[in-house]
């Protein structure tokens, strides 16, 4: 399970985030999205204990990140937005440096099947400046998913994939929440977030502008018809739905 609680990270007189609490329970897909600078990507790095909270709290699995950054971390897999490899390790270098460091007993068998699922077995042996963007993201998810998780957080987990690609990391994700994991996927790529998660929090500029299923936010935001898609609900509540 993932607890955040009043949230506030603050660059001197700026909130990046201000006050934001939400929870996400094993098995659940949450989508976080928002306006370019609203505050998604450092809740994220908050949430992956990348960066401190200026005040509020985050558990994963039951453990504070603060007080128990190792127990905490051991339980979770973060994909960022960029891919960030090590330039002088191979494709299977990496997966067996995961593996070490979480101590995955199966790590070479496991880290096999990932790498055939991402079909980047016959890459092996490459070196990450010898990777297009999309494999990159393909090796890092893979990365992520070797000591099976119990909480995933996705930042633009599609960037750079194939078409192909982006039907079997989505078919993945569900798989893994499926598994009991609980997953918050932030992404500008609305139509993957209405397709895969089962609740939404829309978040504006820090400050959580409305969270739940599409058919509770379209019952609590005035004049959104019964049928509104996750685009004109986020147009909606964001106040970009003004005609230029």
């Amino acid at each position: 399970m993932i607890r955040i609680r009043d949230l506030v990270k603050t660059y001197g007189a700026h909130r990046a985030v201000d006050g934001l609490s939400l929870t996400v329970a094993a098995g659940e897909i949450l989508g976080l999205v928002g306006p370019n600078g609203a505050g998604k990507t450092t809740t994220l790095r908050c949430l992956a204990g990348i960066i401190p909270p200026t005040t509020g709290t985050i558990s994963i699995g039951g453990h504070d990140i603060a007080r128990e950054p190792v127990q905490a971390r051991q339980l979770l897999a973060f994909v960022a937005d960029e891919p960030h490899l090590f330039e002088h390790l191979t494709v299977h270098d990496h997966l067996a440096l995961f593996s070490r460091l979480y101590g995955v007993a199966d790590g070479a068998e496991h880290g096999e099947r990932l790498l055939r699922e991402a079909h980047l077995w016959e890459r092996r042996h490459a070196f990450p400046g010898e990777l297009s963007r999309g494999m990159k993201q393909k090796l890092i998810l893979s990365c992520a998913l070797l000591h099976s998780p119990s909480v995933l957080v996705l930042d633009e987990p599609l960037t750079g994939l194939d078409p192909a690609a982006m039907r079997r990391t989505k078919r993945t994700i569900v798989q893994v929440a499926s598994a009991g994991a609980a997953v918050i996927v932030s992404s500008h790529m609305l139509q993957l977030v209405e397709e895969i998660c089962g609740r939404v929090c829309i978040i504006n500029q820090g400050i959580k502008a409305v969270e739940g299923t599409l058919a509770q936010i379209r019952a609590a935001v005035p004049e959104l018809s019964a049928n509104a898609g996750l685009e004109e609900i986020f147009l909606r509540v964001t106040g970009q739905d003004e005609e230029p």
